[in-house]
């Protein structure tokens, strides 16, 4: 039997056995009633409706403008740990009224979001979110089980389930709680199907996890292993050598897969071919947490999958809101029994409470446009270009991991980049190894040719772009 076949049998039969048990639960939208009686719509659901450009506008730059007070800025130049009560207590500025006195800020060009395409300075983005306020306010809050699902949220799954070929998906309130609450529930599969109390051995799920996973990953792994259902695997970083190694010596029969799609710290990608021979050949379930590869890579904005053409290979799809969307929330993927089985035992969604409306409603404005505004893709792929052009730096992501080794390296260039007027902080342990500290640079669709060129003449001055060219690790991507 094939893989997806023998998990879909698994995951049925578990969700056989919580409906045996009275343990299953069910969402149910709810219509809102408007705070405005005129208003008779439920909602918008025509995507004509919302209103799309095919350049960039002035507004978009304030996805990537920013500015910070002069106390916070020379806090930052030597290194002050700031609690942040400069930007309340702003000294000589009049009612409290930000940004009075104009002399008084530093602007700054941000180079370290995750806003790739521009989309949260977007109007149709903010129209959403501003008309679901006016007609709703911030709409039921409640867990999505008690009354925090609505018309809004149910419409935002349909449309990111329509955007990664999966016949549903399912809203978490971020991307974290969404990985979380996937692994708890995959680990309730072994329990729900285990003969005894608990699973033996062969019982258990297999999960292979690459070493350089999101925390949330990980953290949901381990919360999984604390159920005694699952056995944690971990490879080397898209070492497909060494996972087939450990596949081939596993004997458990309920094996699972995960890797993050286009990898948040190293800005490159898993290996998606070569981990599609391997599922034909092991039978595993595919886990991908694409949250930086959704909007971002595909022709329509689909992710990594439909970039390497292997989305019906993928089995779930893990994702975010809160990065190339411009707004919040995270999502899952998957089949409808898949959906079930996680809104009943996945915890982080069960006891967390749902997104508010206006957010529900400008995520799925922004699902619209960024499938529809494909020159957003075009122009932020033309930045990586542009990088690669410049530096000689062979990058293959718009995430460009520049590895200077100290921490006092790092936090040095960082200072000098902040005087260019260049917001980049420096990456340090926890976060990465020790002596891998790291000059982490997102770029956008919303940055210009000259903004990378300015960033690169800054870079130049504290930065050998030869040395760390010959250390850069490509992997081959081919650029929409």
């Amino acid at each position: 039997m094939e893989t997806n076949s023998l998990w879909e049998k698994w995951v049925e039969e578990a969700v056989s056995k919580l409906e045996s048990l009275k343990l299953l639960r069910s969402l149910r939208p709810l219509y809102l009633s408007s705070v405005q009686p005129e208003v008779a719509n439920v909602g918008i659901s025509n995507e004509e409706e919302y209103e799309l450009f095919d350049e960039l506008q002035p507004w978009d730059r304030s996805s990537i403008e920013v500015s910070i007070s002069e106390p916070t800025y020379r806090k930052w130049l030597l290194e002050v740990p700031s609690s942040g009560d400069e930007i309340v207590h702003r000294e000589g500025l009049a009612d409290d009224k930000f940004g009075t006195c104009q002399h008084q800020f530093k602007r700054l060009i941000l180079f370290s979001g995750n806003d790739y395409l521009g989309l949260s300075s977007h109007p149709a983005v903010r129209k959403a979110a501003a008309k679901a306020v006016e007609e709703y306010g911030m709409g039921p809050r409640g867990s999505a089980l008690i009354c925090g699902y609505t018309y809004h949220h149910r419409l935002l799954e349909s449309s990111l389930a329509s955007l990664k070929k999966k016949e549903d998906c399912l809203l978490c309130p971020t991307g974290f709680s969404a990985n979380m609450a996937f692994m708890v529930a995959l680990g309730n599969i072994a329990s729900l199907l285990a003969a005894g109390n608990k699973p033996s051995k062969d019982e258990k799920i297999a999960i292979f996890s690459d070493e350089l996973n999101h925390a949330s990953i990980i953290d949901g792994i381990r919360l999984a292993e604390r159920q005694r259902s699952v056995e944690f695997f971990v490879y080397k970083h898209c070492d497909m050598s060494h996972l087939n190694a450990l596949l081939s010596s596993c004997k458990m029969k309920k094996k699972v897969v995960v890797t993050d799609s286009l990898f948040s710290m190293d800005g490159d990608f898993a290996p998606m071919v070569e981990l599609v021979e391997l599922r034909k050949r092991h039978n595993f379930l595919l886990v991908i947490d694409d949250a930086h590869g959704t909007f971002v890579c595909g022709k329509s904005g689909g992710g990594v999958a439909e970039e390497f053409d292997c989305e019906r290979d993928v089995d779930i799809c893990i994702g975010t809101l809160s990065k190339a969307a411009g707004c919040q929330g995270g999502f899952i993927a998957c089949s409808k029994k898949w959906k079930l089985l996680i809104q009943s035992r996945g915890r982080s969604f069960i006891f967390s409470t749902a997104a508010p409306v206006p957010l529900a409603a400008a995520a799925h404005a922004a699902v619209i446009v960024a499938k529809r505004e494909m020159w957003r893709r075009r122009a932020l792929w033309d930045r990586v270009q542009d990088f690669r052009a410049l530096t000689g730096v062979p990058i293959s992501s718009p995430i460009i991991s520049l590895i200077v080794g100290s921490e006092e390296k790092a936090l040095k260039a960082s200072r000098q980049l902040l005087k260019s007027s260049f917001h980049l902080t420096a990456i340090r342990p926890p976060t990465v190894p020790p002596n891998s500290c790291r000059l982490r640079i997102a770029l956008s669709a919303a940055h210009t040719t000259d903004d990378v060129k300015k960033l690169t003449a800054a870079l130049s001055s504290c930065i050998n772009f030869q040395d760390i060219g010959s250390n850069y690790s490509l992997n081959i991507y081919s650029k929409l």
